[in-house]
């Protein structure tokens, strides 16, 4: 595969997760709060479980790409360009496990304003990496 195909996929799956997580950063996470108490926990069981399907996978093959870029593109990307975007999926996978997972882990007993609030503040290291993520493979390839 040429390395610029290479950059497109890993373009294009930034790009995905980029929008996908300002959807859930803008509208998706501050409508948490105006779920009725007595329905929280059968709404956060199902967001949980559709969420995983459309973020997961995405996830896991941007990851793959991004090792992949990196190790291809060490030699040829300008300023270690593969190496800073694999970094950014680094503190993407981070910030979920490390700090999303664990506000989701707490929702999942019940309804926390709390948690609904650091969930949402928190969120935003996620949606600025992968928008940083998508403009830097957006530069590569222009």
């Amino acid at each position: 595969m040429s390395l610029h195909t290479l950059i497109l996929l890993n373009f294009a799956a930034a790009a995905y997760l980029a929008g996908l997580i300002w959807t859930v950063q803008v509208v998706h996470y501050p409508s948490f709060g105006l779920v009725p108490k007595a329905a929280w926990v059968p709404f956060h069981a199902a967001h949980t479980r559709r969420m995983s399907y459309v973020v997961m996978a995405p996830m896991v093959v941007e990851l793959g790409l991004a090792i992949w870029l990196a190790w291809a593109g060490r030699t040829v990307l300008p300023g270690g360009a593969g190496w800073w975007s694999l970094g950014l999926v680094g503190l993407i996978w981070a910030a979920t496990f490390f700090i999303s997972v664990p506000f989701h882990n707490r929702l999942e007993k019940g309804f926390d304003y709390i948690a609904i609030d650091g969930l949402t503040r928190t969120n935003w290291l996620r949606t600025l990496a992968w928008t940083a993520r998508a403009a830097l493979l957006g530069w590569l390839l222009a």
